[in-house]
């Protein structure tokens, strides 16, 4: 048996636009593009959205719109995340301040005016990481109360909800990834929502020529009009990641020196990836992918040792990096893979 850690789910709906767009001769700014990003804005609930080429550009011109320019414009980012989060960063010319995760895998609140006080940034990155937000009331109170942005990263987190509100609408902007692994899958994409007109006008000076400097990040027909219908399914696919995250859930915890992801009451997991600890996670991934299980680990780094960073203590955050893996939660499984996934991982943990 062989199962990915990732496997999009696609169907007649997707091939069937794909198809009608090869023979409409509109395969840029058309109809599609019009129709998901649209779509992707009410859905997130924001006032404005904007769809470019990937999420790392999405953060970028997030930033760039946010005056991030030199390296007096400091950002405050979370230990773990993919390195987008801070190379968006130091792309856009600013300095990134790291501080450190709770048991959420989420911006520690408690680090958080701290680094606001020391660093006196301009915007506050919380990623929303493996599909869960970050503790978003906490992070505007205080951001608010030092006049400090809040840009959330909801690469991971299509769908994700924080106290009824979904990832996307929860801070000043938000920016979005549509890459191939991602639970709104349209191989390479991205967005930036906001519901602020001014940073709107910002956004869109960056993304739309006309009488002043601006990027070509569209996206294609192609990509929207997949975009599109995966949105249409997301609630069901993210219904179906969140069954087999139970499953899970349910069948390891009697698993000894295996710590389960926690999901918190005010917050609904759309389950992007399921991680799992243990001190011998190098061991459990090599034996998982020797039985066809595409074991991962995300992420086996913190930012500010990526990049070599200035930050706070991180001491959470370096102890999971050592112990922190992936199992396979798409929407594409099926039963009884869930059942073989289930099966080893227990076998191989009571082994080690």
């Amino acid at each position: 048996m062989a199962i990915p850690i990732i496997k999009p789910v696609f169907g007649k709906e997707e091939e069937e636009t794909v198809l009608e767009i090869i023979k409409s001769g509109q395969i840029t700014r058309g109809k599609w593009t019009i129709k998901f990003r649209e779509a992707f804005r009410e859905y997130v609930g924001a006032g404005y959205c904007h769809t470019v080429c990937s999420g790392t550009t999405a953060l970028y011109i997030g930033l760039k719109a946010l005056g991030i320019n030199s390296k007096e414009d400091v950002v405050v980012v979370p230990a773990m995340s993919f390195m987008a989060t801070i190379d968006a960063v130091l792309l856009a010319g600013g300095t990134p301040v790291v501080i450190d995760i709770d048991e959420s895998y989420t911006m520690d609140v408690n680090f958080l005016e701290e680094a606001i006080q020391k660093y006196k940034p301009k915007v506050v990155i919380p990623v929303h990481l493996y599909g869960q937000t970050a503790d978003m009331d906490r992070i505007n109170e205080i951001c608010k109360k030092y006049g400090v942005t809040v840009f959330e990263d909801s690469a991971q987190a299509h769908g994700a909800k924080y106290k009824g509100k979904r990832a996307g609408s929860l801070g000043d902007l938000a920016a979005f990834s549509f890459y191939a692994s991602k639970n709104v899958a349209m191989g390479e994409g991205g967005a930036l929502t906001t519901s602020n007109p001014e940073i709107d006008k910002k956004i869109e000076n960056w993304v739309e020529f006309g009488n002043h400097p601006a990027l070509n990040v569209r996206i294609t027909e192609f990509q929207a009009g997949i975009g599109y219908w995966q949105l249409q399914k997301l609630e069901e696919t993210n219904k179906i990641r969140r069954k087999y995250a139970y499953l899970y859930n349910e069948a390891f915890k009697d698993l000894p020196g295996l710590i389960l992801p926690k999901e918190f009451s005010d917050r609904e997991h759309v389950w992007h990836i399921y991680t799992l600890r243990h001190p011998r996670r190098d061991k459990i991934v090599e034996k998982l992918v020797e039985n066809g299980i595409g074991a991962r680990i995300y992420y086996e780094y913190t930012l500010h040792e990526l990049r070599n960073a200035e930050h706070l203590p991180c001491e959470f955050a370096e102890a999971v990096k050592n112990e922190i893996f992936a199992i396979p939660v798409h929407a594409a499984l099926k039963e009884e893979e869930v059942e073989y996934i289930i099966d080893t991982v227990r076998k191989i943990v009571k082994s080690i």
